[in-house]
């Protein structure tokens, strides 16, 4: 097989290291045999006067600040560190006109000279349809669309933005890549086809011992418990009739608050952690009696790939969950109900009785769904490469 040389990478994504997202994990896979360059990038959500968006602009304004300043000081190094993180200053939205177009200014304005400074166009992905404004007027050799949610449902975003700029991205991918079926099909709706990568696990990484963090450890156990984002994608209706049966332990939910139904916040039995490191999970996953995915039978819940279904699965832990296109396919390998009150049951069947032994035989198929594995394969066509994977 013949190898294709390893171009430069530029990704548009959410801000690299703020969580570990699929794009996170691939590219990751990448950093010891080509240089990458993370573009972090904000527009996804229409702009609120509140205190969490009044912390992320805080942020926002160092980091371009510390860009502004290492883009005059000197060009990176051979050596620098990959991948090697810009922050272009943006517009915090791109839904009116003159939005759009100051950030193509923006974004061309921070970025040509970094894409002008390769040896060779690089390759290009994205996460987000934000950048459809830059196709045709950045250097790049190839484009590829890694879609990995529906956007335009998606709690809090501008989703008719999303929609409208995914809709003028869509024709000018050299590649597209979905990770659900799902969104293979919705892509198929603007008349192209996408590849499916479903997500990845790194199994090491769940079989790590670990210290449980404190704000952890002393919650009243069996601890049932749900790592992500908390938003209105939570079905109040199953974490309520689950605070309803659960007659000792804690119901805990760890990640950042997204605008989530008030009534899941005020459930008896729920405990609400901020994001904790990635590192603690495997530790917090063995000592949690039931790790828990309770979400709501939506548009983009049908869409969507959760990462934590197969970081679930390589706990050995027990593992409930809601039917959903994307838990239906490992229902032998864990509970998957479809409605409050069996879900509830599950949850404390498995309490009591831990996980069955089947479920466990049936996860072995885990080894074949590693990161690495699906990295290489993500490269392949980000490269244009048409010769088998051998996967």
């Amino acid at each position: 097989m013949s190898r294709i040389a390893a171009r430069p990478l530029v990704v548009f994504a959410d801000d690299w290291g703020r969580h570990p997202s699929s794009c996170q994990h691939l590219i990751g896979k990448l950093l010891d045999h080509r240089k990458v360059v993370w573009v972090n990038t904000i527009g996804t959500r229409p702009p609120r006067m509140d205190w969490g968006t009044a912390k992320r602009v805080v942020g926002k304004m160092k980091e371009w600040s510390k860009f502004s300043r290492e883009a005059k000081s000197s060009e990176p190094s051979a050596e620098a560190k990959s991948p090697r993180v810009v922050a272009p200053k943006m517009w915090p939205s791109f839904r009116s006109r003159f939005g759009r177009s100051l950030n193509r200014k923006l974004l061309l304005r921070s970025l040509r000279p970094i894409f002008e400074a390769f040896p060779e166009p690089p390759n290009v992905v994205t996460t987000l349809p934000l950048v459809a404004d830059l196709i045709g007027e950045l250097p790049a050799h190839r484009w590829t669309y890694y879609c990995v949610d529906d956007f335009s449902v998606w709690p809090g975003y501008d989703g008719e933005t999303m929609q409208r700029m995914e809709r003028d991205l869509v024709p000018k991918m050299d590649a597209i890549v979905a990770v659900s079926d799902t969104l293979v099909n919705h892509i198929g709706t603007f008349g192209r086809e996408a590849k499916l990568l479903t997500h990845g696990v790194d199994l090491d990484h769940w079989k790590r011992d670990g210290t449980v963090p404190i704000e952890f450890a002393k919650l009243p156990e069996p601890r049932v418990v749900f790592w992500g984002v908390i938003d209105r994608r939570m079905d109040t209706a199953f974490l309520s009739m689950l605070d309803t049966k659960r007659v000792a332990g804690s119901i805990v939910l760890i990640g950042p608050k997204e605008d989530p139904d008030p009534v899941v916040l005020n459930l008896s039995k729920v405990r609400i952690l901020p994001p904790l490191p990635f590192d603690t999970l495997p530790a917090i996953a063995q000592a949690s009696s039931v790790l828990v995915m309770p979400y709501a039978d939506l548009p983009v819940t049908r869409a969507m790939q959760p990462l934590k279904l197969k970081e679930y699965l390589a706990t050995g832990k027990s593992v409930v969950v809601r039917g959903l296109p994307s838990t239906r396919e490992w229902a032998d390998c864990c509970d998957v109900r479809d409605t409050p009150e069996a879900f509830a049951e599950a949850v404390l069947e498995r309490v009591e009785k831990g996980v069955p032994d089947e479920q466990l035989r049936n996860r072995e198929r885990l080894s074949l769904e590693s990161w690495a594995g699906k990295a290489k394969q993500f490269q392949r066509w980000c490269d244009g490469a048409t010769e088998p994977a051998g996967l």
